[in-house]
């Protein structure tokens, strides 16, 4: 029975497959969630003896049978999506390259939206089959726990990640030996090992840092994602990009086709370059085309000071002896990373550097690929702005894993049975208006109800003592990172309408608050105090929550029990935003500026959307904007959410809301879905990779 366990435990398929979470969950409810939905901690918690009585019990060897049945007939299934979409990559799989990987919360090597995805889209591609690879980094402290003062200062607390408690296994060499990858930083021969997960069919790589640091001295080095400073972030990108490459070389992995998410891992196919030129004779120029002919970089940044940038002689003296392995000279490689390749004062950019190694590169919405290539003209000043080679696969979730376990339930009840294995295709989602408006009205007020029940179990300090929501009032959910241009205090700028919004008797609101602000940003930790203060005021204790410590466990449930979804970013300024495709699974609609993927989904039925001011002044763009959402919440959400009032909607439904959101549903559910994402990456862009000849290629930025 032990055994057993512990193979369901390591494979993080059971991350996304609710049947599977209950067989941990149904032991021990309590235990569960004390252990952070972590298996390995779990089982260690539980004790042998207790696992032995598992064994005697008929009704959970039934329950553990049919999961691992399933996870069988899964890993062995003879024909998906891929096995006959993806044929070039069955000899040489994708590689996908991320700093940070979102898979789930017991596994706290993420700080947010960017590893969420790449998490998202890693469980899709093992769902559709595509042969792909995971490489990422493991941080003996991941990202930190938020607490906040009693002013709403945000204080970030870091705790060791000890990978016993993790489902990993050590990478071993064919001696059985810890397998020891040596990188050339700082003119010394650094080894770095590593651990591996499986994610369905897909295996997950995290290089293990500790050796690194060790030798290095450098304190903060395998420790912090995101954390430190310029030498360590660059000595982080290098292990990522050049070792992660080596790693997989060394175990006998050629690529078919090289992924970067976002330009932290831009070293990698500088590293595949070294390695042709080491097998075949290459020269550095030759092999540089091969190797951008295989990847694709996308970049999920659309503020200049987001893209890393490093000083010329910190590059020089932690890549120099690397650079003389690729045969260049200290400008030629400083020119792959500079805009204007002249200029010796330009610093060394990791985007630029991703850009002209790869022969694809797409931003993650239609607005963001414009923002991108107004944001890159510079590097082909021959070309009008439309033309400069950057394009856009809009981003997209793992449905099945953020879908909630009610919904679920619902869906058995009115999809055909292969919903699941066809849940990227629009005609499944159709099926939507065959569920009755009270059925799904019902559903919808259960999840807002369990989830209102999960807030005070957590040891939330911000949750008001005695404070209770009702899960009748309509109730809107704003949940991400606190960057300045995000707005998350945009309506708090008039408090005194806020607060007759949300304390109106007849048609009560309630807000709730999450997210962390990163250390240094201070801006962004102001943002995040001044919402706390107003989520503590004492006249708002039952209408307004802040949920401290935002994870993807708060974060599922905040998607799965909120009615609306707040987004106020300035135009312009968000990439795509992932959080609302969520909320739009589960029964809940969007009220958003007209930024990132909003623009590709709304289509006046499904949401409700306001056009965000382009005025350069930021005080009289930040008052258009908040006249507008005020606007919206009191003349269009409100009224809609509430209509069944007066005996105008039989049941107590508001019909005319169900219908909004059962659009939504039905436009938004597979379009923005990982599946749809992934087959669009691997059409446009990992077959034409892994289908190149050795003939002369080029990269359209160099």
């Amino acid at each position: 029975m032990e055994e057993r366990l512990a193979a369901l435990a390591r494979n993080l398929w059971w991350t996304w497959h609710p049947e599977a979470v209950e067989v941990w969950r149904g032991i021990d409810p309590e235990l569960w969630r004390q252990c952070r939905h972590s298996p390995v901690t779990f089982m260690r918690r539980l004790g042998r003896e207790r696992l032995a009585r598992l064994g005697d019990d008929p009704a959970f060897r039934i329950k553990l049978h049919r999961v691992t049945s399933d996870l069988q007939r899964y890993l062995h299934r003879a024909t998906t999506w891929g096995s006959s979409n993806a044929g070039p990559l069955r000899a040489r799989p994708v590689v996908y390259f991320c700093a940070e990987l979102g898979i789930h919360e017991s596994m706290p090597l993420y700080s947010g939206g960017l590893g969420v995805l790449a998490g998202d889209l890693l469980k899709s591609a093992s769902d559709l089959g595509i042969p792909m690879i995971g490489i990422s980094l493991f941080y003996r402290e991941g990202y930190f726990r938020q607490r906040l003062s009693e002013t709403g200062g945000q204080i970030a607390d870091y705790e060791t990640i000890d990978p016993g408690d993790l489902p990993l296994v050590q990478v071993n060499d064919p001696a059985g030996k810890p397998l020891v990858i040596e990188l050339p930083i700082q003119g010394e021969r650094v080894k770095v090992g590593a651990w591996t997960a499986d994610l369905g069919l897909v295996p997950v790589y995290f290089l293990d840092m500790a050796e690194a640091f060790r030798e290095m001295g450098i304190q903060e080095l395998g420790l912090r994602l995101y954390g430190g400073g310029e030498a360590v972030r660059l000595t982080q990108e290098i292990i990522l990009g050049i070792g992660g490459m080596r790693l997989l070389l060394s175990l006998g992995i050629q690529p078919g086709a090289i992924h970067l998410n976002e330009g932290h891992c831009a070293l990698a196919p500088l590293e595949y370059a070294r390695h042709l030129m080491a097998e075949h004779g290459l020269s550095f120029e030759a092999a540089r085309r091969q190797a951008a002919g295989r990847t694709v970089f996308t970049t999920h940044t659309p503020v200049a000071a987001g893209h890393d940038r490093f000083a010329p002689e910190l590059v020089e003296h932690l890549l120099g002896s690397y650079r003389q392995e690729l045969g260049i000279g200290p400008e030629e490689l400083l020119a792959l990373g500079r805009i204007d390749p002249q200029n010796r004062m330009e610093s060394f950019c990791m985007t630029v550097l991703a850009l002209k190694m790869a022969s694809r590169a797409n931003a993650v919405s239609s607005i963001h690929g414009k923002v991108s290539r107004d944001m890159w003209r510079g590097l082909t000043p021959e070309r009008p702005c439309q033309e400069v080679p950057i394009g856009h696969i809009t981003n997209g979730i793992h449905v099945l894993g953020w879908l909630a376990p009610l919904m679920q339930e619902l869906f058995h009840r009115y999809f055909p049975p292969d919903w699941q294995q066809r849940i990227g295709r629009e005609e499944v989602w159709l099926h939507i208006q065959s569920i009755p408006d009270e059925e799904l009205w019902n559903t919808v007020l259960l999840m807002k109800t369990r989830f209102l029940r999960f807030l005070p179990r957590e040891p939330h300090r911000a949750w008001p003592q005695n404070a209770r929501l009702n899960p009748r009032a309509l109730t809107i959910g704003f949940a991400r990172r606190f960057a300045a241009y995000k707005r998350a205090d945009l309506l708090l700028a008039d408090p005194a309408r806020l607060k007759k919004l949300l304390t109106d008797p007849a048609r009560p609101v309630q807000m709730i608050f999450s997210g962390k602000a990163h250390p240094r940003d201070e801006e962004g930790g102001e943002m995040l105090g001044r919402v706390y203060r107003f989520a503590t005021d004492p006249e708002l204790r039952d209408r307004v929550v802040f949920i401290e410590d935002y994870d993807i466990n708060v974060g599922r449930h905040l998607v799965q029990g909120v009615d609306l979804w707040l987004n106020t970013p300035v135009q312009g300024m968000e990439a795509c935003g992932t959080s609302g495709m969520k909320v739009a699974l589960n029964g809940g609609l969007n009220l958003s500026i007209l930024d990132g993927w909003w623009p590709e989904g709304f289509d006046s039925t499904n949401g409700f959307a306001v056009s965000g001011s382009r005025h350069p002044d930021p005080a009289v763009r930040d008052g258009r904007d908040r006249e507008a959402i005020f606007r919206a919440l009191e003349e269009e959400v409100v009224p809609l959410y509430y209509r069944q009032e007066g005996g105008e909607e039989p049941n107590g439904v508001p019909h005319g809301w169900v219908a909004m959101l059962k659009r939504a549903m039905c436009t938004l559910g597979w379009r923005f879905s990982a599946d749809r994402m992934v087959k669009d990456y691997t059409i446009h862009c990992y077959r034409p990779g892994a289908g190149i000849s050795t003939a002369e290629m080029s990269t359209p930025f160099v």
